[in-house]
């Protein structure tokens, strides 16, 4: 038994963390864009041919997995808990494997892709009677869990530039976005690098800054939705919480010159731009476009 996912990677412009008790209404307000290079999960069911041969392996991009420490196996952890998969699997062999084609920790949401193509790849294999929001909303636990994330899942739930209204998981949260009158648009990104989004969501003084800044942004980009708008917000948002490198503000300067305006992902090293060309004077750029349908089964 074979099943495929897809799942856009996301670059957050801005946000405003929101706790929350329950873990499926905790999350963030803000905006993104999905993206259509992301995650291919493939998932694979077959007869355990040798007891010594582990029950479950995963793979991100051929490389297996050694640490059993992933967002993979935390979804899968909270699966058993509320499904009890591991009697379901008994005497099989789960393969699955993370195709990634961004960087991975850069800010693209690529832990949040890895999730909803295992939630929704196990809801398919093992025929669980939940809702496509269900199934998406156990990777939302997980991100919360493994704090990875706050918006991510749900933004690449539904794909296209997002307005997270109200936070929560799918289902949950309230979204809404802008109209998909920019599919001639291109996404024009270069990354340096990681950040570790739990240092930052976990970090008082950083978790201030970032819902002070934040907190009123959403509704400015209700009263104007338009690109430009998003990205103006995106860039002082990554300014006044200064998250933003030097070098990072340098590739900034750059794009903003070439493009409709440039900021930084939030969380990762990496400047990205909304363009009318995919051209662009920087070396070693990712050129994507807006991906509209969000994830889905292939």
């Amino acid at each position: 038994m074979k099943c495929s996912v897809f799942a856009p990677s996301h670059i957050t412009g801005f946000f405003e963390i929101k706790d929350n008790k329950e873990p499926l209404k905790k999350g963030s307000r803000g905006a993104g864009i999905a993206l259509d290079k992301g995650v291919v999960t493939d998932l694979k069911l077959t007869e355990k041919d040798s007891p010594n041969r582990p029950n479950i392996e995963v793979t991100i991009n051929g490389e297996k997995d050694q640490k059993n420490t992933t967002i993979t196996y935390k979804t899968l952890q909270i699966m058993e808990a509320k499904f009890k998969i591991n009697n379901l699997l008994h005497g099989t062999h789960l393969k699955i494997d993370h195709d990634v084609d961004v960087p991975i920790g850069a800010g693209f949401g690529i832990s949040a892709a890895c999730a909803i193509g295992t939630a929704l790849g196990i809801t398919k294999l093992l025929k669980l009677n939940i809702t496509y929001n269900q199934a998406t909303s156990i990777a939302h636990l997980a991100e919360i869990e493994m704090q990875s994330g706050l918006g991510d899942v749900v933004a690449e739930v539904n794909g296209g530039i997002t307005l997270r209204i109200r936070e929560g998981a799918p289902g949950v949260g309230v979204l809404d976005k802008l109209l998909p009158n920019n599919r001639d648009l291109y996404i024009i990104c270069k990354s340096l690098g990681p950040i570790e989004t739990s240092e930052i969501i976990g970090d008082p003084e950083h978790k201030e800054r970032i819902n002070q800044t934040g907190g009123a942004m959403l509704n400015q980009l209700l009263l104007d939705p338009v690109p430009e708008t998003f990205l103006k917000l995106s860039k002082k948002f990554a300014m006044n919480t200064k998250l933003m490198s030097p070098e990072i503000s340098e590739i900034i300067d750059i794009l903003e010159e070439e493009t409709m305006g440039a900021s930084m992902a939030m969380l990762g090293n990496t400047a990205f731009a909304i363009s009318k060309t995919p051209e662009t004077s920087l070396d070693d750029v990712i050129i994507t476009r807006i991906d509209e349908q969000g994830c889905r089964y292939l």
